[in-house]
């Protein structure tokens, strides 16, 4: 799991959890996030997975809502990930959420607000 951290100004991702199977390298991988903004937490998960072998050409990562801010900047690393997204959102603002966007999604989720 990668989380997005709240308390610096670009919002690195953190790293703290991951549970591979030992035959990951030869599995096709669905990579799942809700939303894409800087896709930060998205590089940080698909860095793990190759470096545990998996080729991102097997890698089909899925989100509700991105920008092209973020699309961009994962194209440009992976290339061969394919992506399923639902909207395009507009831009990212100054606090990089998208916009107009539906709020922190971790925030609306755990009942929490940063």
């Amino acid at each position: 799991a990668v989380v997005s951290t709240q308390s610096t100004g670009d919002k690195r991702p953190m790293f703290f959890y991951k549970k591979l199977p030992s035959d990951i390298a030869d599995c096709q991988v669905l990579l799942v996030d809700p939303m894409v903004g800087t896709a930060g937490s998205c590089i940080c998960a698909l860095d793990c997975l190759v470096q545990h072998g998996v080729d991102s050409r097997n890698v089909l990562f899925v989100n509700l809502f991105s920008c092209k801010y973020g699309l961009n900047k994962l194209q440009t690393k992976y290339p061969n990930v394919r992506v399923i997204t639902l909207n395009l959102e507009s831009y990212l603002n100054e606090k990089k959420y998208l916009v107009p966007g539906v709020g922190d999604f971790g925030d609306r989720y755990y009942g929490t607000n940063h």
